[in-house]
């Protein structure tokens, strides 16, 4: 169990890289719920092919299987919200989550609490 994040998940990669492109270093990290029902990804929102500057978090839930679906949760401009926006999810998730028959129960309840208010 990694010491870092809430009880119940793991940080599967964790990386800090330099693209060609630019001389600033950039992080990508992902998390796996112990279930291995939901993976959490806070990468550059460029790697999502979005525009936008700054991280994505994005979520997966039944990652490596054929319906596997992804949803982008939130994009902020710093890597350090973006990770700490992941661990405020992964703690709603948790506590919300009580199987495969409550995560799209649970995905959406965390999701919803940790998107930005428009």
């Amino acid at each position: 169990m990694d010491a870092d994040v809430p009880p119940g998940w793991t940080t599967e990669t964790s990386r800090s890289y330099v693209p060609a492109d630019t001389d600033r270093e950039l992080e990508y990290r992902t998390y796996r719920h112990d279930s291995g029902d939901l993976r959490l990804k806070v990468a550059p929102a460029a790697l999502e092919e979005d525009d936008h500057p700054g991280y994505a978090l994005t979520a997966t839930s039944y990652p490596e299987l054929d319906f596997s679906e992804t949803i982008r949760i939130r994009t902020v401009l710093t890597f350090a919200r973006c990770d700490r926006i992941a661990r405020q999810f992964m703690e709603l998730f948790s506590a919300s989550y009580d199987g495969p028959g409550s995560l799209e129960d649970a995905l959406e309840y965390a999701s919803r609490r940790t998107r930005a208010h428009r």
